[in-house]
């Protein structure tokens, strides 16, 4: 006889599976990527390869959300788990960095349908209570693969093929899935949202048009920039629209008219800047300029995402005693200071320099995503609380967006334009990359400098930004806590473990 209930345990384990496919990747990536850059070509092209797979990510979370109170979540999931399987095989296969790109497009669908459907899934099956025992393991999923994705991306790009960073996801999906379908019963309730797609379309064209447009200012291609830039102003007309008119709209913007939900939400957007301006271009300095291995580039962005759920766990445990805005603001004042020695940095430099100001900078971050989320979801009441946690997880996930492609252009930019240097060249930076000096020729120091300068000034630009996210930080209310303490810290689900 057919299996015909849900066996909690495994349906976690699945899920933990999907999480820990979608958490690893995102290091992993992260850490190959200058190699997979010097094979490939095409460097002005590197922060779209991120930037790309997080704007398709944004753009989905909230539509598939609601597709899974209509279709029910292992639908949902499947085809989540699918795209992603299927993406992860052609990013491997990729034979240059544009058709990586369209790939990573792909595999962010994924992922958007995967990550808040996965989530929603422990909030169907446990209660309250019980939720704080399963979001540690899943916290622990998210911190494990901080620590190990770099390592296993330095080892497979010294010892294997760069495409095995991305077929490693295959067997985990396959699992992941497996035990969807044989332990995920579910009965679909007949109540329907209104999915906002038009909503979805123009914000995907719009974020993209504007990272076009960015991109190539960065080339000094100003025809390009101009007609991308265009489209950008009409299609946030439309999307504005749009948004006014739709049932359910895919921002909720009457939430920001708060001051407190404005303020967490802008913050966040920050955070999620200066989170990819690290997370993508840190490895880059410590391999190109400070001419250490992938592997010692992997550990030194990893001490990041190491002091993030070491920060949020703290919040948690302290938020009742000190109040959330003292919280709010301790992890602004952290952030610039964790952002400082970046700008520090000389190919002179040790790794150990940039591993103290990526942990650091993750702590302060830490802090801030947990009181930001916590007090989003402490100004509004239950019906709009789910609202308002994505409306703070979109912000963030906007702002990595957005700042792949602006601090992207800065470094296009500052490569094209060093001082009494001709631009430099893809193929330059490919032999830089890959080699460890340019075989070939006689300027090796020149080129590793004029990649100093032109990363330097995107560290500058992470600095600015979290300074920006402090004088912010300091416009929040007070906002007490409405609900029991252990009520809140089983609620911090997406902080320690975005």
């Amino acid at each position: 006889m057919p299996r015909t209930t849900t066996s909690r345990p495994l349906v976690i384990a699945s899920v933990i599976a999907a999480m820990f496919m979608i958490a690893i990747e995102a290091t992993i990536v992260s850490t190959a990527m200058p190699q997979i850059a010097a094979q490939l070509g095409g460097l002005q092209l590197y922060s779209w390869v991120f930037s790309s797979f997080l704007l398709t990510q944004t753009a989905m979370t909230v539509v598939f959300g609601k597709l899974s109170d209509v279709y029910g979540r292992r639908p949902v999931l499947l085809f989540g788990i699918a795209v992603f399987i299927v993406a992860s095989v052609l990013c491997g296969f990729a034979t240059s960095l544009p058709g990586l790109i369209v790939f990573r497009l792909m595999q962010g669908v994924g992922a958007g349908a995967i990550q808040p459907v996965g989530m929603t899934v422990v909030g169907d099956l446990y209660s309250a209570e019980e939720r704080g025992r399963v979001q540690g393991w899943l916290a622990s999923v998210w911190a494990l693969s901080a620590v190990i994705g770099p390592l296993i991306g330095g080892f497979i790009v010294q010892h294997f093929s760069w495409a095995w960073v991305f077929w490693i996801n295959v067997p985990v999906g396959l699992l992941a899935a497996a035990g969807f379908i044989a332990f995920l019963h579910e009965t679909v309730a007949t109540r329907r949202h209104a999915v906002d797609w038009p909503g979805a379309m123009l914000f995907t064209v719009v974020v993209a048009a504007l990272m076009v447009g960015l991109t190539e200012l960065g080339t000094d291609d100003l025809l390009t920039a101009g007609i991308a830039l265009g489209i950008f102003v009409l299609g946030l007309a439309l999307f504005l629209m749009q948004e006014a008119r739709a049932a359910e709209p895919m921002i909720n913007f009457s939430l920001w008219r708060r001051r407190a939900i404005a303020v967490a939400n802008g913050v966040s957007l920050l955070a999620g800047v200066a989170l990819v301006g690290l997370t993508t271009f840190l490895p880059m300095y410590v391999q190109g300029v400070l001419r250490q291995t992938p592997l010692v580039a992997g550990l030194a962005m990893t001490m990041m995402v190491v002091g993030w759920p070491i920060g949020a766990t703290a919040a948690a445990k302290l938020l009742v005693r000190t109040g959330l805005r003292a919280l709010f603001i301790a992890g602004a004042v952290l952030m610039p200071i964790g952002a400082l020695p970046f700008v520090l940095l000389t190919p002179a430099s040790s790794p150990v320099t940039a591993g103290i100001g990526s942990a650091v900078l993750g702590l302060g971050m830490g802090l801030i995503s947990t009181a930001a989320l916590v007090m989003v979801q402490e100004m509004v009441d239950w019906a709009q609380r789910g609202s308002a946690t994505a409306a703070n997880l979109f912000a963030r996930n906007l702002g990595s967006t957005l700042g792949a492609a602006v601090l992207g252009a800065i470094l296009n930019y500052a490569l094209g334009h060093t001082a009494g240097m001709a631009p430099i060249t893809s193929d330059e930076l490919r032999h830089l990359l890959e080699q460890g000096d340019l075989a070939g020729s006689a300027d090796a120091a020149a080129i590793r400098n004029a990649l100093q300068h032109g990363l330097n000034l995107t560290f500058w630009g992470v600095l600015l930004v979290t300074i920006v996210a402090l004088a912010l930080a300091v416009f929040v209310p007070t906002v007490a806590l409405r609900r029991p303490a252990r009520e809140i810290e089983t609620a911090l689900v997406e902080e320690v473990t975005l």
